[in-house]
């Protein structure tokens, strides 16, 4: 056996789907076998894997044990003379393996290899070969000063940017999401240290490759794609405490016992640096236009409220300074509360939603003022005024940040994303189809052949006029078929096309997933049939708020309610339950063992869309289909009508 192919996943099913299939193209003129070993996914990776790649070995995992035990658990089993460690998250070219193999078989020193890895919207991954993280090596990156100088021998020496990306180079480290090792270098070395849960094991096992007397080589000669950023998000705080926890556990493995001290100072200092700048700009861009909201409509009042009163008291007169000082705040706050409960604060902004909670806000106003004391009743038309200005002042807002391209701030506007899609007929038809069952909003300009000599009828053009195509029509995003278009000539395209504002997405034969990622900082995107409703935002918000009204509600018919429902002391244990948002009134139902990974996350419910139903047993079909329906078209007054139609079994 030449390769042996090992790949571990964990709920990234569609990439999956996606890498297998060009991972069975690269195959096919080399002799080699695939692991995919899963985590304990619960997204229905394994499901997909037996209906669709029955040839693989597949070793399911009942708990997440971590990357390095789940790739030796396969490596140990695994006959290849080479072994390539392969992110889920990526897709390889046709004559890849092909081209690696070879290498290492003309270069015996040779223990690991690394490829050439683009972004899905072809964008050079500078992570395709690094140095060692010294202490001052991670200093320079920690502290920026590896983007300030990126060509440095010095300041950048983890990319190794004064290497030219297009050449063969000798390379300290290896990336884990492409990693070819010799089976002989595994044997001398040993396998990859299960210390490391997730990330730094690449590092260790590229240094150990050196220390036992082999190179490691940077192979720029065949590229992949790797979808960053999907296999785990690495925004987040937890990815920064796992990462720099790793490299402690690397330095204290090998560095002398005074560098490894200085590394951990370094390493420590940076983990609380990044937590602490992460935290605060996520809390900083979380708040920023609703203070900019509250000043701009308090300074409006500030404005004009003289003005009212010279109208108000032509005599002499003024509101007392409680007014502006008390009650003008409280207002404020009571329409930025109704603004954010409205969806007018989630992102993209839409401001009929802002506008809405403007609405509510004013009512609630009106209504709080209307139960108010004498004393306290200053002037209804100055709500009115301020509501007024409240409406002009946060639209300005809006459309200012949108414009200057503010972060988090940019508004929600029907565009019609222009796309084309290559491939054949047969194809190109399939995933039109698709598309429009997303339920997206966009402008399907045509499809595109694949190639001059087979281009169809009915086609505005072929592959290689597509610069022409792309420049010419402002096309937004290109949708390859893989079924009719080589890996290769995907990468190639989206390497041509790199300077072009467009992006691009695979759809992968016999899927019904659409992927791509636009840039290094984003995340894998993901077209699939819209079954997400009830996950967006604003249904999470008002089915969360609508638990608590409810369960605040039946504390306060406590004493009807136990003589209604049937399990008296259930039923209070779960409007606690509710209140703590450990439960929910309505959820997924789960009897016969239903499969509900595929559908969005939601707390488990007490009564679930089947109770709505008058049958004395459901289908397993059935309930899977009442699931998906409740899933897709989310509304509160479907959680209401199945709480009043079962208040009986409140209390299960």
């Amino acid at each position: 056996m030449k390769l042996s192919v090992i790949i571990v996943n964990y709920n990234v099913k569609y990439f999956l789907e996606q890498c297998l299939y060009s991972v069975q193209r690269a195959l096919k003129n080399i002799e080699g076998e695939v692991f995919v070993v899963d985590n304990n996914s619960v997204d229905g990776s394994c499901e997909m894997l037996r209906h669709k790649f029955t040839d693989i070995h597949l070793i399911e995992n009942k708990k997440n044990y971590g990357f390095s035990y789940a790739n030796n658990q396969a490596i140990k089993i695994s006959t290849g003379e080479y072994v390539l460690l392969l992110n889920p998250d990526t897709l390889v070219e046709e004559d890849t393996f092909t081209k690696i193999c070879d290498f290492m078989d003309m270069h015996p020193d040779a223990g690991g290899l690394g490829v050439k890895m683009i972004d899905g919207n072809g964008n050079f991954l500078p992570e395709s070969k690094r140095g060692l993280p010294t202490p001052w090596v991670a200093f320079y990156k920690i502290f920026g000063l590896s983007r300030l100088f990126p060509k440095s021998a010095k300041f950048n020496r983890y990319h190794l940017g004064f290497l030219d990306k297009d050449d063969i180079n000798e390379v300290e480290i290896l990336s884990g999401a492409f990693m070819l090792i010799r089976k002989a270098t595994l044997d001398k070395t040993g396998l990859l240290d299960e210390t490391f849960f997730m990330y730094g094991e690449d590092i260790d096992l590229s240094y150990r490759i050196l220390k036992a007397g082999y190179k490691n080589y940077y192979f720029p000669k065949t590229t992949i794609i790797h979808y960053k950023g999907e296999s785990t998000k690495k925004g987040s705080i937890n990815y920064v405490l796992v990462f720099y926890n790793a490299m402690i556990i690397f330095a204290r493995k090998h560095f002398t016992q005074k560098r490894a001290h200085l590394f951990n100072l370094l390493i420590n200092f940076a983990i609380y640096f990044r937590a602490g700048l992460s935290i605060l700009k996520r809390f900083l861009l979380n708040i920023f236009i609703p203070v900019i909201d509250f000043l701009v409509i308090y300074l409006g009042y500030w404005f004009f409220l003289p003005f009212w009163e010279h109208y108000k008291f032509p005599v002499g007169g003024s509101y007392k300074p409680f007014y502006l000082h008390f009650m003008v705040p409280l207002y404020i706050f009571i329409w930025i509360i109704s603004i954010l409960f409205s969806g007018g604060y989630d992102k993209p902004i839409k401001i009929p939603k802002t506008i809405k909670g403007l609405g509510v806000g004013t009512i609630l106003i009106l209504v709080m003022y209307s139960l108010m004391r004498e004393d306290f009743r200053f002037s209804r038309a100055l709500i009115l005024l301020g509501s007024f200005w409240a409406l002009i002042s946060t639209f300005a807002v809006r459309l200012i940040l949108h414009f200057s391209k503010f972060p988090n701030a940019q508004l929600h506007i029907k565009y019609l994303k222009k796309i084309i899609i290559v491939g054949r007929n047969v194809e190109c038809a399939r995933v039109s189809e698709m598309l429009q069952q997303t339920g997206l909003h966009y402008n399907l300009l045509g499809f595109v052949s694949p190639s001059s000599k087979t281009q169809m009828s009915g086609f505005i053009g072929h592959l290689n006029q597509i610069q022409d195509m792309t420049r010419i029509n402002k096309i937004d995003e290109i949708i390859f078929c893989s079924k009719d278009i080589s890996s290769q000539k995907i990468i190639k395209t989206m390497l041509k096309l790199s300077n072009a504002d467009v992006s691009y997405k695979i759809a992968s034969p016999d899927s019904v997933s659409i992927i791509g990622s636009n840039s290094i900082d984003t995340a894998g995107e993901l077209y699939t049939i819209d079954i997400n409703s009830i996950a967006k935002s604003e249904n999470v918000r008002n089915k969360r708020m609508f638990d608590l009204l409810i369960a605040l509600l039946m504390l306060v018919i406590l004493p009807v309610m136990i003589i209604v429902v049937n399990r008296r002391l259930g039923f209070i244990k779960n409007i606690f339950n509710v209140i703590i948002g450990s439960l929910s009134w309505v959820g997924y139902s789960t009897k016969q063992n239903v499969n509900i990974y595929s559908l969005p996350k939601i707390k488990t419910g007490v009564l679930s869309p089947d109770d709505i139903v008058v049958a004395k047993k459901h289908s397993k079909e059935s309930i899977e289909k009442l699931n998906m329906f409740y899933a897709k078209n989310y509304r509160i007054w479907t959680d209401l009508m199945i709480i009043l139609k079962r208040i009986k079994e409140l209390g299960r």
